[in-house]
């Protein structure tokens, strides 16, 4: 089995030309092929590939040597002949995905063939932009590495999502741990010593519902994040869309409302300010001081330590209060839903994120919303989906960004 760094070299370009680089661009293509058919045989491989039998046998027998790929035994084939198959190695190698949440880290180990195996949910963590939160982070994660039953030197690479402004290209953050000119993906990966990408949560959660979750034949998707804030991961013709400089998708952050609100981004009105998490949590903290009751409350709560997820529990058990609150929460969200729709008239829209938990208490006055106020033309042809991934959806994003990033198939 090859080290990590020899791994990269098997799909690193930029010390290649000539023959070598084609090599590795034909090699990139029976990867691509055996990741999605799962295995296939020496003459599969040559006929969809487009590659005489003699060079298919040969590549193959370097990624095999490489550690990348195997021999899973012989099948009958049409002309009555058995032939190999062969596929991808589980444990080649493995990618570590970190989906940081405002207060705390789900983290979890991919392997080469995207099975997802070890994790850890709800890591306690608070999210502040100081110097003491990103070093807690970095000793999470070495923490999580240390545990694993996997050698250190087999996991690839480490994709993170966070919230806010990511360029996924430079790895710099422009909303949290943006202390050194350094690139923050640079730094961490200095401290932890394993290939570090950065990625925005919402889209990195998008990314991981796009490949293991609700979508079948969709094209053109929405993902909505509904958790503190508000965020958006865009599927346009089954491709991601990143903008020009990877920062598109801040729906949250439309002046959707004329109030005073003023939102974490310093602007009033944003749609933030009434459809979010955080809006739940200060509307019902007004309610409660306005002499409205809940069980929350009744549990000898101190309404100052309550938190999205007390609220979210408390309407899963039919606390009325939560429930007529995250009504409204819905309603604001779905109105914000039928711009989007009237925009992009998308085939599906996904409603994941913390939020999302709440199932129809959300959805249904969502979908109300939207008939409301968008195009009835253009929303009849829009689906909406609660996601199916819950929590799993930015594990597996990360994961599957770090691995992409990895192995160069975006």
């Amino acid at each position: 089995m090859k080290k990590a760094h020899q791994l990269f070299e098997v799909f690193n370009e930029e010390s290649n030309s000539g023959v070598a680089l084609k090599n590795k661009a034909l090699k990139k293509l029976i990867f691509r092929l055996l990741d999605t058919v799962d295995s296939a045989s020496i003459t599969e491989i040559s006929k969809e590939l487009n590659i005489s039998v003699p060079k298919t046998t040969s590549l193959v027998n370097e990624l095999i040597e490489d550690g990348l790929i195997k021999d899973y035994g012989k099948v009958d084939s049409t002309g009555g002949r058995k032939a190999s198959m062969y596929g991808l190695v589980s444990d080649a190698c493995f990618f570590l995905g970190v989906d940081v949440k405002k207060y705390y880290i789900n983290i979890g180990l991919l392997d080469f063939k995207k099975h997802l195996g070890t994790q850890k949910n709800r890591i306690p963590f608070k999210l502040e932009n100081t110097p003491e939160s990103l070093k807690q982070l970095i000793t999470i994660i070495k923490s999580f590495i240390s545990d694993l039953p996997v050698k250190k030197e087999k996991i690839l690479s480490i994709g993170i999502n966070l919230s806010g402004r990511i360029n996924n290209t430079t790895g710099y953050s422009f909303s949290f741990f943006h202390f050194q000119e350094e690139p923050l993906s640079a730094i961490i990966q200095k401290a932890i010593g394993i290939r570090t990408y950065l990625e925005n949560d919402s889209r990195a959660m998008a990314f991981g519902e796009f490949c293991c979750g609700e979508i079948s034949t969709e094209k053109n998707v929405l993902f909505v994040n509904v958790d503190y804030g508000i965020g958006l991961g865009i599927l346009v013709d089954g491709k991601v869309y990143y903008g020009k400089s990877g920062f598109s998708g801040e729906f949250g952050h439309i002046p959707f409302f004329n109030n005073e609100i003023i939102c974490h981004c310093g602007k009033k009105g944003c749609l933030e300010t009434e459809a979010s998490g955080s809006s739940l949590i200060r509307n019902f903290k007004e309610k409660i001081k306005q002499g409205y009751s809940s069980s929350l409350i009744k549990k000898n709560k101190n309404v100052e330590d309550i938190t999205l997820t007390d609220i979210i529990q408390a309407a899963n058990q039919e606390d009325v209060l939560c429930i007529e609150l995250l009504a409204e929460v819905g309603e604001n969200i779905g109105r914000g839903l039928a711009v989007l729709i009237n925009v992009f008239n998308p085939e599906l829209i996904i409603l994941g994120g913390t939020l999302s938990e709440t199932g129809d208490y959300l959805r249904l006055p969502a979908r109300s919303a939207i008939n409301k106020y968008s195009l009835s033309l253009v929303n009849t042809d829009t689906q909406l989906k609660l996601s199916r991934l819950g929590e799993k959806a930015g594990i597996l994003g990360a994961c599957l960004i770090a691995r992409n990033k990895v192995l160069a198939v975006l």
